[in-house]
C-alpha cells in the first residue's frame, strides 16, 4: 500500500490575526483525528501545520492510499444456549446467522475464560483515501472554534471568512472533493500583490517551495523569523533597539505573507507624552514596533512591517508616518487635558461608578482600601499618611481621558499624573506598582507604600467578592480572584512584612456593608434569604478565604521545585503569617535533603500514631526516676539539650538551624525504638514514655509536621 504526502489547503479572504494560529492547529488536529478514526496509522505530531492570513493548510508526510483491511467480528448467543436437546440450532442462533447474511455452519466459536459464544467473522476491504478524505475535511472544518461564522454569496455555507480555493493532493494526484461549495484541484494562489494569479502545485511535497517562489511564506515559524530579522535590520538603520513582544510578533506575522520592515519617524514633540501611551497606540492600533535608545527611552523612530516589497519604500514610509500622526495627536490631547485637572479632583467622580451592587461604588471601595492601608502601614511601621494618600489616588486615573481610551494604562497614567501634581515619589510609584504582579513571572511592588497598597487592595477585593457569593467555581473565575490571591500571598511573602493573615481578613470583612454579607447567603426554596448572623458570616468567610489564599501557594512552590509533601508538612500547622510559612517551608525543603531526614520523618509518623491512640495521657512532664538506663536516658538527655538549643532559634525563625539541630537526634531516636518497649506493662512507665515521645514530637512541630514527608523515590 503506497504511502505518499497528503496536502490540504483552504484559501480564504484575510483571516482575523488573533485566530490564525489557533484555527490552523485545530484544523490539523481534526484531520489527523478523522483519519486515525478511520484506521489510518498517523501520529498527531507528524502533521506539519501551515497558515498565512489567506490560508489554512497542513501536510502529512506519509499517508496510505487506502484504509487497511479490517476483520469484523460480531458476537452471537452463548454456545450453551444455542442448541436444543434435539441438537437443532435455537431460534436465537439461526436469527443471528441470518442477520449476518450467513448460515449456522459458517459461524465460529469463541472461547473465553467467561464461557464460549458463536461469532461471525468477515473481512472488510479498506476504502480508498479519496473516498474518505472529503468527509474528514468537512468534519474538521465544522469542528473549528469559530464563534460567529460568516455566510457569503447566495448559498448556505458558513466559515470564518469566505473561501476561494481548495487544494487536496495525495502525492501528485488530486483527490476530488466538494467542500464549502468548492471543488478541489491543484491550483493555489500566490501573494496578493507580487503574484496575484493562480499557481499550479505539481505535487504535495513541492507546495511549500512553490508558494515561496510566489512570495508567500506559508510556514508560520519561518515567517516569524523573517519578521524578526526584518525588524532588526530596520532598527539597525535607526541606531536603536526594538521592543518587540512575542504577542506583537505573532500578530504581525499573521498580517503578512511576505513581510518587509520599514523604519519611520514621528515628530519629536510627541515624546513629551508618556512613552507607555505612545507604545500602546503604536502596538494596539497600528501594529507598529517602537524603538528605544540604550537607556530604554523611546526614540522618535518606529518600524512598520509591510506585506509587500515595494519598489519605492518611501511611499509606504510616508503612509505609515501619516497614519500614526493623528493617533499620537489624540494621545497628546488626552494627556494635556488630563494634566489640567489634579488627579485627586477625580475622586468625587468615582461616587458615580458602581463597583458592585452590594459593595457600593468605586469610591466606597477606595474608602475601605484607604482604611486597610492605614492599619497595615501602622502594623509594619511605615508612613500611614502616605499609604492612605496612595489609596485615595489609586483609582482616580480611571476617570482620565487617557485611561478611558487605553484601559491597559491604568496605574501607569496614575503614576505620571501624580508625579506631575507634586505627589511624593513613593506615592506616585505606588499608583502603578500596586497592580503588580500583573502576570506570571512579574515582580511585586518595589517600595513599601506600593506593597501596603497592593495588600490592602487585594484583601478588600477578595473579601468583597467572596462575601457577595461570586467566588471562583471550577474553571470559571470571572473576577480573576485566584490571580488576586496569589498576588496577595506573594506580596506578603516577598516583601518580608510580618503580617498575620487572619487579622488582616477580619479587618477587611469588618468594613463590608451588611448588604454584601446578605448577598452571598444561600436562598431558600421560597426565594427568601437566611437571616444574617454577621459575626458568624464574617468568621465563615475568613476561614474560607484563608484556605483559598494558602491553596494558591501550591503552584507557586511547585514552580520552585518544592514538593507537595513539604507544603503539606507546613500547612498542617497553618502559620498565620505567610512570611513565616515561607521560612518554615524552605527549612523543611532543606531538611528533607539531609541523610537523616527520612528516618526521622518515619519516626515522627510512628510517634504520631502512638500518641493519637494515647490521647491526653501523653501530656505532662517526664518523671526522671522512671527512665530506664541506656537508650531511654540517652534520648531524654539529647532531647533536653535540643530543647535548650532550638528555643532561641525558633524564636528568631531560624527554622533551618532548628531542623539541623533536631537532625542530630536520629541516633538516639533509632536506638530508643530498637531497645525500648514504649507500651510497657507498667502503666506509670508507659505514660512516662509517651510523655517523652510527646516532647520529642513537639520539638519538630515547632517547624512543621515532618511525619507527612514522603520517602525519596
Amino acid at each position: 500500500m503506497a504511502e505518499l504526502p497528503l496536502l490540504i489547503e483552504i484559501g480564504t479572504e484575510e483571516l482575523p490575526t488573533h485566530t490564525v494560529d489557533e484555527l490552523a492547529q485545530a484544523f490539523a488536529t481534526g484531520v489527523v483525528e478523522g483519519l486515525s478514526k478511520r484506521g489510518f496509522a498517523l501520529a498527531a505530531s507528524s502533521a506539519r501545520i501551515y497558515c498565512t492570513p489567506r490560508r489554512l493548510a497542513m501536510l502529512l508526510p506519509a499517508v496510505a492510499d487506502a484504509q487497511p483491511d479490517q476483520t469484523i467480528e460480531r458476537r452471537g448467543p452463548a454456545a450453551n444456549a444455542s442448541f436444543g436437546a434435539d441438537g437443532q440450532p435455537s431460534k436465537a442462533l439461526t436469527g443471528f446467522a441470518a442477520s449476518c447474511g450467513t448460515t449456522v455452519d459458517q459461524l465460529q466459536k469463541l472461547e473465553t475464560d467467561k464461557g464460549s459464544w458463536y461469532v461471525f467473522r468477515s473481512q472488510q476491504v479498506g476504502q480508498p483515501l479519496s473516498a474518505l478524505l472529503p468527509d474528514v475535511v468537512s468534519e474538521a472544518l465544522k469542528a473549528l472554534p469559530i464563534p460567529k461564522p460568516m455566510r457569503w454569496g447566495d448559498h448556505d455555507y458558513a466559515f470564518v471568512r469566505p473561501v476561494h480555493w481548495l487544494v487536496l493532493l495525495h502525492g501528485d494526484r488530486v483527490i476530488d472533493a466538494q467542500v464549502l461549495g468548492l471543488g478541489s484541484g491543484r491550483e493555489s494562489r500566490g501573494h496578493r500583490f507580487h503574484h496575484n494569479q493562480a499557481i499550479t502545485i505539481t505535487d504535495a511535497g513541492s507546495w511549500l517551495s512553490t508558494l515561496r517562489e510566489a512570495r508567500v511564506l506559508a510556514d508560520p515559524q519561518e515567517r516569524r523569523e523573517r519578521v524578526r530579522a526584518e525588524i532588526a535590520r530596520a532598527a539597525a538603520e535607526t541606531g536603536g533597539r526594538t521592543q518587540l513582544t512575542e504577542s506583537l510578533l505573532a500578530e504581525i506575522a499573521n498580517l503578512t505573507e511576505w513581510p518587509v520592515a520599514i523604519a519611520c519617524t514621528f515628530d519629536a514633540d510627541f515624546l513629551r507624552v508618556p512613552q507607555e501611551a505612545l507604545v500602546m497606540t503604536m502596538e494596539t492600533n497600528q501594529k507598529f514596533v517602537s524603538v528605544v535608545d540604550g537607556d530604554g527611552r523611546l526614540t522618535r523612530h518606529f518600524i512598520g512591517v509591510a506585506n509587500i516589497e515595494s519598489r519605492d519604500p518611501r511611499e509606504i514610509r510616508k503612509g505609515y508616518e501619516r497614519v500614526i500622526r493623528p493617533r499620537f495627536a489624540d494621545a497628546r490631547f488626552f494627556y494635556d487635558e488630563d494634566l489640567k485637572t489634579p488627579l485627586i479632583a477625580q475622586l468625587d467622580a468615582l461616587k458615580n461608578v458602581t463597583y458592585q451592587q452590594a459593595l457600593g461604588t468605586v469610591f466606597d471601595k477606595v474608602v475601605r482600601v484607604g482604611e486597610l492601608a492605614r492599619v497595615i502601614a501602622n502594623r509594619v511601621g511605615t508612613d500611614a499618611a502616605r499609604a492612605t494618600r496612595a489609596a485615595a489616588l489609586a483609582k482616580c486615573d480611571l476617570m482620565t481621558r487617557m485611561v478611558g481610551e487605553f484601559p491597559e494604562l491604568q496605574g501607569v497614567m496614575g503614576r505620571y499624573y501624580a508625579a506631575a501634581n507634586g505627589e511624593p515619589a513613593d506615592v506616585a510609584l505606588a499608583l502603578d506598582e500596586f497592580y503588580k504582579p500583573r502576570y506570571a513571572g512579574d515582580g511585586i511592588a518595589s517600595e513599601r507604600t506600593g506593597q501596603v497598597l497592593a495588600i490592602a487592595e487585594r484583601v478588600d477585593t477578595l473579601c468583597g467578592i467572596f462575601a457577595v457569593g461570586l467566588k471562583p467555581s471550577g474553571n470559571k473565575d470571572p473576577f480573576a480572584l485566584r490571580r488576586t490571591a496569589l498576588g496577595l500571598a506573594r506580596t506578603l511573602i516577598e516583601s518580608g512584612m510580618a503580617l498575620e493573615l487572619p487579622p488582616l481578613l477580619a479587618e477587611a470583612l469588618a468594613q463590608l456593608p451588611e448588604a454584601a454579607l446578605v448577598a452571598g447567603l444561600p436562598k431558600a426554596k421560597d426565594g427568601k434569604t437566611a437571616l444574617l448572623d454577621a459575626g458568624a458570616r464574617r468568621a465563615e468567610l475568613a476561614d474560607e478565604l484563608g484556605e483559598f489564599i494558602v491553596d494558591r501557594l501550591r503552584g507557586y512552590y511547585a514552580d520552585a521545585a518544592i514538593g507537595a509533601d513539604r507544603f503539606d508538612a507546613v500547612r498542617a500547622l497553618n502559620p498565620a503569617d505567610l512570611g513565616d510559612f515561607d521560612a518554615r517551608l524552605r527549612a523543611v525543603a532543606a531538611f528533607a535533603a539531609l541523610p537523616e531526614a527520612e528516618a526521622l520523618a518515619a519516626a515522627n509518623k510512628r510517634i504520631a500514631n502512638i500518641l493519637r491512640q494515647a490521647g491526653e495521657f501523653a501530656h505532662g512532664d517526664v518523671d526522671l526516676s522512671l527512665l530506664a538506663a541506656g537508650a531511654e536516658t540517652d534520648l531524654h538527655a539529647a532531647l533536653s539539650a535540643a530543647q535548650g538549643a532550638t528555643a532561641p532559634l525558633a524564636q528568631r525563625r531560624d527554622y533551618v538551624a532548628v531542623l539541623q539541630t533536631l537532625g542530630r537526634l536520629r541516633g538516639p531516636v533509632d536506638a530508643y525504638f530498637n531497645e525500648v518497649m514504649v507500651m510497657a506493662d507498667d502503666l506509670a512507665v508507659r505514660m512516662n514514655r509517651l510523655r517523652l515521645l510527646h516532647g520529642l514530637r513537639q520539638q519538630f512541630l515547632q517547624v512543621a509536621d515532618v511525619s507527612l514527608l514522603q520517602p525519596a523515590a
